[in-house]
């Protein structure tokens, strides 16, 4: 591992922030902490920067105490949400800046600080004022910055924040791919090892090989970002991912799983699942487990319920259901023809796209 972090804690005036957190990275793998403000995502970054020291916990680089380092000896990269350029030296300027406080020599400088703008596609603007580029290109030139040095360590605090939505779009899927490349311009073979915090979920899932979501100083669950969407453990993680239909019921039978809810009785097919009988339980909709029923006859799980309103999204649509008194959420191709709301609309929710949290 490149990285180790043992049961982190930190408080601020009396105020837990992170309550045990233990973390491991290996070299060239890219994670993002996700979570809400306050959650502790930035405070833990801090921590591995160095602008912050932790209550108690251990903390590993290379199999060395990193507690004792002082944050310029650490040689880490730094990306943050504020850029944090030199608005008096140009582009070359600032992307050579660090190559020069670690006194590389000028052709090496030239020939580093060319390789990283081309990896960032910025080809041509070494000498651009910073003032005349855009939110997006002086982020990227911030990224090159980082990169040149070769950090064998680089953390991103919201890089992405401070960019409006098409911007943050075009970047975003820009970011992984200039993350993974890093490590062959710069000579990390492993590649560039990365800490990346967001609050954004759709930017975790295009950037990062392993999510971390943070709950209230803990680590709440993490993994893949396929393995997070297809099966998160707790009804916090799955919200926080943006699936919003969560009902509350009952266990009523086994074999097949079936549980009692305020929209009907619901046949489920969880491997995960381990209840009881009268089991208060969780169960999550999947926005996809929707399908317009024609009969009851012929499908599982229908319900009728009313629809309320329609989002259209380009090539889906989010349908508002109103049934059970609770409003569901489901998304349908735009190829499927929904009727004018308000409708009376039959549904059929498939077994294998609900998850049960006991």
């Amino acid at each position: 591992m490149l990285l180790e972090l043992e049961n982190i804690t930190k408080s601020f005036e009396n105020k837990r922030i992170l309550n045990g957190v233990s973390l491991a990275l290996m070299e060239g793998e890219i994670v993002v902490l996700l979570g809400p403000s306050g959650c502790g995502k930035t405070t833990l970054l801090r921590i591995i920067a160095g602008l912050e020291l932790a209550d108690n916990g251990r903390i590993q680089y290379q199999q060395q105490n990193l507690t004792q380092i002082p944050i310029h000896q650490r040689n880490f990269g730094f990306v943050f949400q504020d850029y944090a350029l030199f608005p008096h030296k140009n582009v070359y300027e600032n992307v050579a800046f660090g190559l020069r406080m670690q006194n590389w020599d000028k052709a090496k400088i030239a020939q580093r600080v060319q390789q990283v703008l081309q990896l960032v596609r910025l080809t041509g603007y070494d000498q651009r004022a910073i003032h005349e580029l855009s939110g997006g290109e002086q982020q990227r030139v911030a990224l090159a910055r980082s990169l040149a040095p070769a950090p064998k360590l680089l953390l991103l605090d919201e890089p992405l924040g401070a960019l409006d939505r098409a911007l943050r779009e075009q970047l975003m899927l820009e970011l992984r791919r200039i993350l993974k490349d890093a490590g062959k311009v710069v000579g990390e073979l492993a590649g560039i090892t990365a800490v990346y915090v967001t609050h954004d979920q759709a930017e975790a899932f295009a950037i990062a090989d392993r999510v971390v979501v943070m709950n209230h100083g803990l680590v709440e669950q993490q993994g893949a970002p396929t393995e997070l969407y297809r099966n998160p453990q707790t009804p916090y993680v799955a919200r926080f991912l943006g699936m919003e239909n969560l009902i509350e019921g009952k266990t009523v039978a086994i074999n097949p799983l079936t549980v009692a809810t305020p929209i009907g009785e619901l046949i489920i097919k969880d491997r995960n699942s381990s209840v009881s009988l009268q089991d208060e339980v969780t169960i999550l909709v999947r926005p996809e487990a929707g399908e317009i029923a024609q009969t009851e006859m012929a499908y599982e799980n229908v319900i009728n319920g009313s629809l309320q309103d329609i989002s259209f999204r380009g090539r889906y649509q989010i349908a508002t259901i109103e049934v059970g008194g609770l409003r569901l959420k489901l998304e349908f191709e735009t190829a499927v023809t929904l009727p004018t709301p308000p409708a009376n609309l039959m549904i059929s929710l498939n077994p294998s796209a609900l998850r049960l949290f006991s």
